[in-house]
């Protein structure tokens, strides 16, 4: 399995590219997670004794690969907790897809129940009380053989948000059997990468933006 690969350190924040089938915490399987290879990682480079304070401010799914951000000190966290929240941080995925949409760029908005029994979302066209709101920006960036490359904005941040909206849309991502393809890709990802973030930081008053190289598959050689 490939190794995660840092894009951004300092004392307060720590970026990592998650390769896809990594988790980003722990879950019931007890596999090791990418914050557990954050914490071994920061552990020996600074020789620190105990435990490591490394606490992931969001999630990208398991077959999804691209940028991830943790924060290093309480300060950060609560911050950028805040800031993720208010919608103050931008992030650009990539998805790639069988299938164009019928306009070339657009907002997609529904509301999408998250099915525990079989980690799956049910997507509403209208809202619905067991329902979230969700919302994401799309715009066809260019074509490679029979794929469609999507360049996705998402507005709100709700689980297999980005998988569950596009295959509503008729345009499921490569490789999701979850959500409508039907053959797997060869190491089990699927055709979403979380390409950038931009924010501000947390404790210094600049804006940061970081990106995320692409995954070695050559499906992703379009993009590069």
């Amino acid at each position: 399995m490939m190794q995660p690969a840092i894009l951004y350190e300092d004392n307060h924040l720590l970026v990592l590219n998650k390769p896809a089938g990594w988790l980003v915490q722990g879950d019931k399987t007890g596999d090791f997670t990418l914050t557990d290879w954050g914490k071994a990682y920061l552990k020996e480079k600074y020789q620190k004794p105990g435990s490591v304070f490394l606490h992931p401010v969001h999630r990208i799914d398991r077959p999804v690969s691209g940028a991830v951000l943790f924060a290093r000190t309480d300060k950060a966290l609560s911050r950028l907790m805040r800031a993720f929240k208010q919608r103050e941080v931008q992030k650009t995925y990539f998805a790639l897809s069988l299938f164009s949409p019928a306009s070339k760029e657009g907002r997609l908005l529904h509301w999408l129940e998250k099915q525990e029994k079989n980690n799956k979302v049910r997507v509403y066209h209208f809202a619905h009380p067991a329902a979230k709101e969700s919302i994401l920006d799309y715009r066809v960036f260019g074509e490679s053989g029979p794929l469609t490359i999507l360049e996705v904005h998402p507005i709100t941040g709700r689980p297999h948000q980005i998988r569950a909206q596009l295959a509503a849309m008729g345009c499921p991502i490569v490789g999701d059997l979850k959500y409508g393809d039907l053959q797997p890709l060869v190491d089990a990802s699927i055709g979403l990468h979380c390409r950038s973030m931009t924010f501000q930081h947390p404790v210094q008053s600049f804006l940061l933006e970081v990106g995320a190289p692409y995954p070695p598959l050559s499906i992703w050689d379009a993009v590069r």
